[in-house]
């Protein structure tokens, strides 16, 4: 597949914007290792190769094992994740298909007995941030570089 625009030259100004988004994200408090395992999960759900490809090695740079890297599509099944990571992983994946799970009660609980309310929002804004950059990515076809 060929790219279909530049993300950076196309609109300079909205990209600065996602940018500052994103820093900002990573500012907020959250454990890097911890975002790394929630931008590749919703990136694996959403099929951004780019995002694939930046984030598990953003992990690996960042201590991430390879087994749980490549058990994270099937963590639900592995003992490999903490109860956080495993409340985490289920907001990202409720939060990422938002128009057919709605958010449901049960995820939002074993959030909330993991995370403090500013760490849920700040989680959400996380997963919400990553879930733009694959809609962009795959949109206007970002190819990891080979």
């Amino acid at each position: 597949m060929e790219p279909r625009l530049d993300l950076y030259k196309a609109s300079p100004d909205a990209t600065k914007a996602m940018l500052a988004f994103s820093a900002a994200t990573e500012k907020l408090g959250l454990e890097k290792p911890l975002l790394e395992l929630v931008k590749l999960r919703a990136s694996q759900i959403n099929g951004c190769a780019f995002c694939v490809d930046m984030h598990s090695a953003d992990a690996r740079k960042g201590g991430e094992t390879e087994r749980r890297l490549y058990a994270l599509s099937a963590w639900h099944e592995t003992p490999f994740f903490t109860p956080r990571e495993r409340a985490a992983l289920a907001w990202t994946e409720a939060v990422t298909l938002i128009s057919t799970s709605h958010a449901p009660d049960d995820v939002h609980a074993a959030l909330d007995a993991q995370f403090t309310q500013k760490e849920q929002m700040d989680l959400t804004l996380a997963i919400s941030m990553i879930n733009c950059w694959n809609r962009l990515a795959i949109a206007f076809r970002k190819m990891p570089d080979a």
